[in-house]
């Protein structure tokens, strides 16, 4: 049996907006993770657990950044345009594909 692991949101598809990318840059935007954590070689049961943890998070916000208070707010969109950007230098298109 092999256990698959997540390989990292630095070598993560689509330059990490993938959906466990972006719950790991979640994690870092709460302070649930500091911005050095990878989550490189993490197993189901750890990302489910960070899942969960970002989930709780995010609930009072109704998941919505615009409702984050301003630090949270702020710091949500520098992380995120910096993956976008990131993305975009690598080749990432934001059109959704046949299958997605």
């Amino acid at each position: 049996m092999t256990i698959k692991v997540y390989a990292g949101i630095d070598q993560d598809e689509k330059g990490g907006l993938t959906h466990l990318g972006r719950m790991v840059r979640d994690a870092w935007v709460f302070g649930i993770l500091p911005e050095s954590e990878t989550c490189a070689g993490w197993d189901g049961a750890k990302m489910q657990n960070l899942y969960e943890q970002v989930y709780a998070a995010w609930e009072p916000y109704a998941h919505l950044p615009s409702r984050l208070p301003d630090d949270l707010r702020e710091r949500h969109t520098q992380l995120y345009a910096l993956a976008i950007t990131k993305a975009r230098d690598t080749g990432w298109d934001a059109e959704l594909g046949e299958d997605e």
